[in-house]
């Protein structure tokens, strides 16, 4: 049997990609090294804050937003709003400038006074100099991200194997995939694995910049109401919500150890302590909180921090998909616009070459 496409990781993106493509006709299989869903789509914080995503991409977010929403309580969508601190002048300066360019770009992002901000979670410290606000911030449940994929993949009679790492691309008039299950042929092939796209695209001599970040995200047990919104900090380095059932997540991107090569990551003490201090400066309540668990995740990026979206360099039917801070907020949507460029429909909203010139990315 030839597939249209074989699509190489089933994570958010392999998966949209995949529905979109069968909703145009193509036989697709989605192959997994481990199981769909439990990579960075599964592991995360599942933050979806407009305040915490790039100026370019803001229009990306805005409808993936618009997807997590209409998926709704199957992946236990929820719009609380969300509120982003700044604890100095410095901090203040900083998130000026930064959501008045968001806000300029599409996001609902408005400034906020004391007493909003203290009318709308009471329980944070004192200490705020500046605070601005999102009404359309909110998070999903990763853990149920795997779930939600699988159950549409079924639905939608598109074959999947999990467990099924790649371990050769050959390419002669189709793709031939050597994995543990046998031979896996394909007219064409899509690159969707986030942190382990560069190995896989090595296999057909093909250099990705792909670095892999090893963030770390902690469970507090149960505790009651402390705050209703997402609430964020001006650097990026905090995000934390309560949870319906108390517990409270908190992460910002504190990086563990470990590489992908490796498998799962591992927790660092020495980065999980300064993101819990911040949390409690944050909401000094969580002093009394005790630590459930703390994870990692990888979390797969290029030196630009945008998404490869596109044809792999020089190969011909072979693309990819991945790469980019904040992938969870618009995967759904980006896996759209891919499906449609396979297809060879114009795409709703520009892809991103992946052979551009790479440089470091800014806000």
């Amino acid at each position: 049997m030839i597939y249209d496409t074989a699509i190489i990781g089933g994570g958010i993106m392999g998966c949209g990609s995949a529905l979109r493509l069968a909703q145009g006709g193509q036989r697709v299989i989605v192959l997994d090294q481990g199981d769909l869903g439990q990579g960075a789509s599964g592991v995360n914080a599942g933050t979806l804050s407009l305040q915490i995503k790039r100026v370019k991409l803001m229009p990306y977010a805005l409808k993936g937003h618009a997807c997590w929403e209409a998926m709704g309580k199957a992946v236990g969508f929820a719009k609380t709003g969300g509120y982003t601190l700044a604890f100095n002048a410095r901090e203040a300066a900083l998130l000026q400038e930064r959501q008045t360019l968001k806000a300029q770009a599409g996001a609902p992002i408005e400034f906020v006074s004391n007493n909003q901000l203290r009318n709308g979670e009471p329980n944070l410290t004192q200490q705020v100099v500046s605070a601005s606000y999102c009404a359309e911030d909110g998070y999903a449940n990763a853990s149920l991200t795997g779930q939600y994929y699988l159950g549409k993949l079924r639905d939608a009679g598109i074959e999947y194997r999990e467990r099924c790492e790649v371990t050769a691309i050959e390419r002669d008039k189709n793709f031939k995939l050597t994995t543990p299950q046998g031979t896996i042929n394909a007219t064409r092939i899509l690159l969707a694995a986030g942190a382990w796209l560069k190995p896989l695209a090595a296999l057909m001599d093909v250099h990705l910049p792909v670095q892999a970040r090893v963030n770390t995200v902690t469970v507090t047990e149960r505790m009651p109401p402390l705050m209703s919104t997402v609430i964020g900090h001006a650097t990026g380095l905090l995000t934390m919500k309560q949870k319906a059932n108390g517990t409270l997540l908190i992460g910002g991107g504190w990086q563990g150890l470990g590489t992908p090569q490796e498998g799962r990551g591992r927790v660092s003490v020495d980065t999980v302590r300064p993101n819990l201090a911040l949390a409690q400066y944050a909401v000094p309540a969580l002093g009394t909180a005790r630590i459930l668990r703390s994870w990692t995740g990888f979390e797969a990026n290029v030196p630009d921090f945008y998404p490869l979206a596109g044809v792999l360099p020089g190969v011909e039917g072979a693309y990819v998909l991945g790469c980019v801070r904040g992938g969870y907020t618009i995967g759904p949507y980006i896996s759209q616009l891919m499906g449609d460029y396979i297809l060879g429909r114009e795409p709703e909203l520009p892809l991103f070459d992946p052979g551009r010139d790479f440089k470091e990315g800014t806000i």
